[in-house]
Formats: C-alpha cells, sequence, structure tokens
C-alpha cells in the first residue's frame, strides 16, 4: 500500500529554510555543549523538523523518502572506504607496519620540527596521491604515533596532518575536488589549480611559520628522551622487523598515483598487512580475523604505547558510520524540499561587488559543509546557483572554482559530523573540535580568499569583460 500522491509542493520560504538550520545549531549546542553527547541525535531530530516543514509545504512522504535515499546513496562510498580503513588501521598495527613507521619517525623527527615537518610530508604525500583520507591513514597514523612518542599535544599533531593532508588533496590534479570544482564552475583543470596557488601558497606559510614558532617554543616533556626510548623499546620487543614491513603503504601511494580507485587499493594494501602479519609477527590467521572486526588490543605493561597500538577494526568505524548516515540523511531531505536552495538563492541576493559574492560563495559552501554534510555538495551546489552570478559580474569562472575549493573543500574537515570530519575524527582518534585550530591550512584559506576578493588581487576578469580590481564592480563589456 502506497501514501497518496498529494498536489505539487508549495515553494519553501526562508522562513521554512531556516527553521531546520536553526533548530539543528540549538539542538547540537545543547547536546554537545550541555550534555557533553553526540551529534547523531540532534541531527536525527532535525531530520524530523525538515520532514513536518516539507509534509507542510505538500511534499509527498515518497518524495522525501527519495531524498533521504539519495542523500545517504551520496556518502556509500566514504563509508565503504571508512570501514576498510578501520580494518587496514587494525591489521597494519598487527602486521607491525604501523610500528614500524612509528620506530621511523622517532629516529628522524624532533619535537622543534615535528609539527612543520609533518605537514610538509602529509602535503607531499597528499599531492602524489591526491587523497587526504589515505595520507591521514597511512602517513599520519604513523606521524600520530610518533608525536605520542615525542610528548607533543595529539590536537596540535592532529591539526598539522590535517593541514598537509588538505593542502594536496585541493591542489592535486588526482583528487576529486580538484577535478569537481573546475567542471561545476565552467574552468580549465590546470588554470583552476594555478589559480589556487593565490590562496593556498600563503596559508601554508603562515602554517609553517606557526609550526615553527610552536616548535620552538617547545613543549612540555617533549625532551625527556627515555621516554622516547622506552617507547622504542617496547615496540621493538614486540614486534619482528623487516623492511618487507614498507611495502603495504608504497603500494598504496603507487597504486593512487596509479589512479586506481582508492577502495580496491585500500583492499590490496590491507590484505598485503594481512600476509605480513601471518608470515613475519605469526600471527594466526583466525586471531587476525578477530583483530580486524574487532581491532588490536595489545598487553605491553608501557600504558601510552598500549594506548597508540590498541585501537582499529571494523566496529571502531561504526560509531561515524552511523554519525555519517544521520548526516546525509539530514542533507538529502533538506536538498529534496528545496531547503538549500532557497538558503543559497538568499545568500546570493546580498552580493552586490566582487568580494561579496566570493565571500557569499565560501559562507554557501561551508554552511553546506554543516548542513549537508558532504564535501562534494559544497562544492556542487553552489556551483550550479552562482556560476550565472559570476558571469555576469564579468569574473572568469576560475574565480568560482577557486572560491569553491577554498569553502568547500578546506572546511570540510573542520566539522566534527561532515564525512570528512567524522572520518579524520576515527582516523587521527582527535575530534575536529580539538584540532581545529591547528588545522590551520584549512581555516586561514578561506581568509585569504576572502582578503584577496575585496582588494581584488587575483580576481581574474572574463575575456568579454572588464572588471575595476579596487571596486569589484563590472564595466562595459568589450567588443
Amino acid at each position: 500500500m502506497t501514501l497518496p500522491e498529494s498536489k505539487k509542493p508549495a515553494p519553501p520560504s526562508l522562513m521554512h529554510a531556516l527553521i531546520p538550520v536553526l533548530g539543528l545549531m540549538g539542538l547540537i549546542a545543547i547536546t554537545l555543549l550541555k550534555f557533553d553527547g553526540e551529534a547523531h541525535i540532534p541531527l536525527l531530530l532535525c531530520s524530523v523538523i525538515a520532514a513536518v516543514v516539507g509534509w507542510s509545504l505538500g511534499a509527498p512522504w515518497q518524495t522525501m523518502e527519495q531524498g533521504i535515499l539519495e542523500g545517504i546513496a551520496m556518502g556509500m562510498k566514504a563509508i565503504l572506504i571508512l570501514c576498510v580503513i578501520g580494518v587496514l588501521i587494525s591489521v597494519w598495527i598487527a602486521a607491525g607496519v604501523v610500528p614500524t613507521l612509528i620506530l621511523y619517525g622517532l629516529q628522524l623527527l624532533s619535537p622543534d620540527i615535528f609539527l612543520a615537518a609533518g605537514c610538509l610530508i602529509c602535503a607531499v604525500v597528499s599531492l602524489a596521491t591526491g587523497s587526504s583520507w589515505t595520507t591521514a591513514s597511512t602517513v599520519g597514523i604513523a606521524l600520530m604515533g610518533v608525536a605520542a612518542g615525542l610528548q607533543i599535544p595529539a590536537p596540535m599533531a592532529a591539526g598539522a596532518i590535517v593541514s598537509g593532508a588538505y593542502f594536496g588533496d585541493k591542489l592535486s590534479p588526482l583528487s576529486d575536488s580538484t577535478n569537481l570544482a573546475p567542471a561545476v564552475a565552467g574552468s580549465e583543470l590546470f588554470e583552476h589549480m594555478r589559480h589556487m596557488l593565490y590562496t593556498t601558497l600563503p596559508a601554508l606559510g603562515v602554517c609553517l611559520i606557526v609550526y615553527t614558532l610552536l616548535g620552538l617554543k617547545g613543549f612540555e616533556g617533549a625532551h625527556e628522551w627515555d621516554q622516547v626510548q622506552a617507547i622504542t623499546q617496547t615496540i621493538e620487543s614486540q614486534f619482528q622487523q623487516s623492511g618487507w614491513l614498507l611495502l603495504p603503504p608504497i603500494l598504496v601511494i603507487l597504486m593512487v598515483m596509479m589512479k586506481w580507485p582508492a577502495l580496491p587499493a585500500l583492499m590490496i594494501a590491507t590484505l598485503a598487512g594481512g600476509i605480513l602479519a601471518i608470515l613475519i609477527q605469526g600471527v594466526d590467521p583466525g586471531e587476525l580475523i578477530a583483530v580486524a572486526h574487532y581491532g588490536y588490543e595489545m598487553q605491553s605493561g608501557h600504558e601510552l604505547v598500549d594506548e597508540l597500538m590498541s585501537r582499529g577494526g571494523l566496529e571502531s568505524m561504526m560509531n561515524t558510520v552511523a554519525l555519517i548516515l544521520c548526516a546525509l540523511a539530514f542533507g538529502g531531505l533538506m536538498e529534496r524540499i528545496g531547503l538549500l536552495r532557497v538558503l543559497a538563492q538568499a545568500a546570493l541576493g546580498m552580493a552586490r561587488s566582487t568580494g561579496s559574492l566570493v565571500a557569499t560563495t565560501l559562507s554557501t559552501s561551508i554552511g553546506i559543509n554543516i548542513l549537508a554534510p558532504d564535501q562534494y555538495l559544497s562544492i556542487i551546489l553552489p556551483g550550479r546557483m552562482y556560476r550565472d552570478a559570476y558571469e555576469q559580474q564579468g569574473l572568469d569562472a576560475k574565480n568560482l572554482s577557486r572560491a569553491l575549493e577554498d569553502g568547500g573543500t578546506m572546511t570540510s574537515a573542520l566539522i566534527p559530523w561532515n564525512s570528512c570530519g567524522a572520518f579524520m575524527a576515527a582516523t587521527l582518534a582527535v575530534s575536529p573540535w580539538a584540532y581545529l585550530p591547528y588545522a590551520i591550512l584549512n581555516w586561514i584559506t578561506p581568509l585569504v580568499s576572502v582578503f584577496l576578493a575585496y582588494s581584488g588581487w587575483t580576481m581574474t576578469r572574463s575575456k568579454d569583460h572588464a572588471l575595476d580590481p579596487l571596486s569589484g564592480i563590472k564595466s562595459k563589456g568589450r567588443n
């Protein structure tokens, strides 16, 4: 039995769109700040509120349900990758891959240079792979272990890792978002990449300066080398050492550079780790299956090492998967009812100059990261809605594609219930709320983008229009 179809729904107003938005803000604030809870239930409750708004407008349940399912379907690839990463982490620890990377890191890095060097290492790896997720789940995990050994605060280390990982995710031609933004905006890939350097390189420079100053200032307890030696000895006593243990991370980097899809590449790397766990560490196959499911648990007697190595497993990702499902359901419902479009159109009404147009684009991308919440939607929706506005103001399409990445790609990892923020939290074991102040590249890039837009610097005009670089107001077109 199906519910009867109603007449065509009434178009939503701005007030309709604001009801679930304000509800989400209020419920999440109360749940997180007062009750120290999580965002799952607020997202579910706000989905109910959005559905009631849709029902009041005459939207049939079938339409709203389809929006929910389409929203979830958009995130299924990320959910599958997240599940594989959970298994990969535990298997790589059991195989000795992660411990080996930590040992090398402890030998090569010092507290004074760790944050800057860690950021640069992740930037290089993410440029080579085009994936912030791959970078965080391989090199990032090892660097978090090194940071623990050097007694560097975990939020600082995670912030540097996220900054470096998203530098490459934003600029690599292998990155999905780097290809998606110019496709939506109507610009050319390599022009888009060159144009992004104006916002991303200054932001990276600020990052490295701040990280270097933090390192020179020093960290409490970071120079207690007896502690580092104890960690090294504990790891060496628990795991057999072999150069073969570097094979799985190398395989991941090579496969992604060869443009293999992320899911099979990570699966192969996980299987390679499992084989090494059996051959080198002597792990029983039945025990390895349990480790892959429930996570690796270490009981060496060294509290820090045990805490560092006891993690991973398919089950460890289920809370994050549930959060992503709740968030995507809410976002899909908001989009299907038309509430996201109303919010974007209202924002566009305030854009009267180049600076305000770019600021509106950034704000919309950030808002969709919060409400939808998916990195791809934060690029696609504003790209569709603001493309004509950029043309009308005589701006080249690469200005729009840059703004989409500055706002959408860079801020996605700063929101705990966004698929990217949830992934980073689950992988690095640090909440986005905690690492946000130290993920400097991610929040300073939009600020640089706004500054350049209002100043007129690097804002390129289209071929058929002239643009006043100071006011940002379009002048007469050229014949």
